[in-house]
């Protein structure tokens, strides 16, 4: 009986040491898991404003830039459009991709001959791509093979349309009077246009001297 009462004794002592170790182990476990946890929240945490900042800027970072050029555009094998400027910056990373012109553009515009018939010069643009629409802007000057001058601060061009077109004011200078308004609408040759809100006629004796270059080759 008291060898009976030793191995209960010391079923109860191995049971008490289990405990302890089952205890010890669990502790151990709780602070693997609490460390992992540390380790883990900070690569889950949300951007800082200074990454969130940079994020942002990427889409304002030019991803082509071309300083000094001269490009053509052709249709069929023959000119139809080529420009110049200064510096080309292509964004691909913003929500509208775009082509910007920040110190301007020089526009010629060929016939079915490759003959300029017109030019469109200002001092900033934007191409955006998805719509085919070219926004030009600062001292506009337009001039058509007549030699008519339009003058304005904004014109756009849809290219797929083949068309000009501004809602701000406006100023054609032709060989016999200067026509101002709000509201212009032509085809891109500038042959046929129109002035939506006539606001004066202005009768001229002479031909309006023009910033613009006479249609020549570029």
């Amino acid at each position: 009986m008291d060898q009976r009462k030793n191995d209960h004794t010391q079923s109860l002592n191995m049971s008490s040491d289990q405990k302890n170790i089952l205890h010890q182990l669990s502790t151990v476990a709780g602070s693997i898991l609490l460390l992992a946890t540390v380790l883990f929240f900070p690569s889950c945490a949300p951007n800082k404003p200074e990454e969130i900042k940079e994020l942002t800027n990427r889409e304002e970072l030019p991803r082509i830039t071309y300083r000094d050029l001269h490009s053509t555009i052709t249709d069929s094998g023959k000119i139809r459009y080529r420009f110049t400027t200064p510096l080309m910056q292509q964004f691909d990373q913003r929500e509208e991709a775009a082509i910007e012109f920040p110190q301007g553009l020089h526009l010629y515009v060929y016939n079915n001959l490759e003959e300029i018939d017109a030019q469109i010069k200002c001092k900033q643009a934007t191409y955006h791509q998805t719509k085919d629409l070219w926004e030009l802007r600062k001292d506009v000057e337009a001039i058509n093979l007549d030699g008519e001058v339009i003058n304005t601060e904004l014109m756009y061009w849809d290219m797929s349309a083949k068309t000009l077109y501004s809602d701000q004011f406006i100023k054609i200078s032709t060989e016999t009077e200067i026509i101002t308004g709000t509201g212009f609408e032509s085809d891109e040759r500038m042959e046929n246009y129109k002035i939506k809100n006539i606001s004066g006629i202005l009768q001229v004796e002479e031909p309006p001297a023009s910033t613009a270059s006479e249609p020549v080759e570029p």
